[in-house]
């Protein structure tokens, strides 16, 4: 097979200082691409602040015969999404790629949690996807092409003790990538979510001695893909970890119809709600919501 090269593209690529953003940059960039690295340097928490982060994985860029520049803006504000993509365009000439990677944990049991942590996961998880979208998506709708990337997790998919933030915030940038998808596929622009895992900082403190290998560099090829314009995906959730990749999505049981429903009725036919053998599927494109609605209206009147 021919290889698949992004020459020619600009790629914004967040939280890519180390880890599996690191990985992306590196990735993206050795197959042609012009990469905006973008980190804050902060730790884990969200706390200090690092401007060599992202300079390093530049430098390693351009050691390989590549281009890059390095950013140090904040994903969390609109200013620092704004500046981030701006970077690109004034370096670049463009934006054709985003990968949304920044991310931020506040690890702690829920009852204990307060807005303050809470709410900081989401600034950097969603937050950050809303500003760089809103610099970039227009963008990308105007000139006819256009490829985004949010990071989602695990957590996100199915909850994890002790990360409500975090799950919160992943599963939240599901949501925001479909609503992309449905508006950017007129015009050429794609959105899909990468839900990876990987041994990074963010696995520090979780007992990993007996996992297989689950490196970063295991989850990249994928995020390439998705931000390849021979990709066609959009609206999708991949899922990458341990040399694993899976398409992950939303199913539901046929569900019963009844032109009235009391309590005691819904507790009496839950087994048939229920029933898995007959599930349904939508797609987000190019009409999930549509179709969803006409699927429950049809059986609604006899169908």
């Amino acid at each position: 097979m021919e290889e698949l090269r992004f020459d020619g593209r600009v790629a914004v690529v967040s939280g890519a200082g180390g880890g599996l953003g690191r990985e992306y940059a590196l990735l993206l960039a050795s197959r042609g691409a012009k990469v905006v690295v973008n980190d804050l340097g902060t730790d884990r928490h969200g706390g200090g602040r690092d401007s060599t982060m992202a300079q390093n994985v530049v430098d390693e860029i351009r050691a390989a015969g590549g281009e890059a520049v390095a950013n140090g803006d904040t994903v969390a504000t609109p200013e620092g999404g704004g500046a981030i993509v701006e970077v690109a365009l004034d370096s670049f000439g463009g934006i054709d790629i985003l990968v949304h990677n920044a991310t931020i944990n506040r690890p702690g049991a829920f009852r204990d949690l307060a807005w303050e942590d809470f709410s900081a996961v989401l600034d950097v998880h969603v937050g950050g996807a809303f500003h760089l979208a809103k610099a970039a998506f227009p963008r990308m709708c105007d000139q006819g092409y256009g490829r985004v990337v949010l990071v989602a997790s695990i957590a996100g998919l199915y909850g994890e003790k002790n990360l409500s933030a975090y799950a919160t915030g992943k599963g939240a940038v599901m949501g925001l990538a479909n609503a992309l998808a449905m508006e950017g596929a007129e015009h050429g622009v794609t959105a899909n979510c990468i839900v990876p895992a990987a041994r990074t900082r963010l696995a520090e403190g979780r007992d990993t001695d007996g996992f297989p290998p689950w490196g970063s560099d295991l989850v990249a090829p994928a995020v390439g893909w998705l931000a390849h314009e021979s990709c066609r995906a959009s609206g999708e959730m991949y899922v990458a970890l341990a040399g694993r990749i899976a398409q992950a999505y939303v199913a539901e049981t046929r569900g019963v119809f009844r032109p009235e429903w009391t309590i005691e009725q819904v507790a009496q036919q839950l087994g048939e709600i229920t029933d898995r053998s007959q599930q349904v599927t939508f797609a987000p494109v190019p009409s999930g919501f549509g179709d969803h609605l006409a699927y429950s209206f049809a059986m609604a009147r006899g169908g």
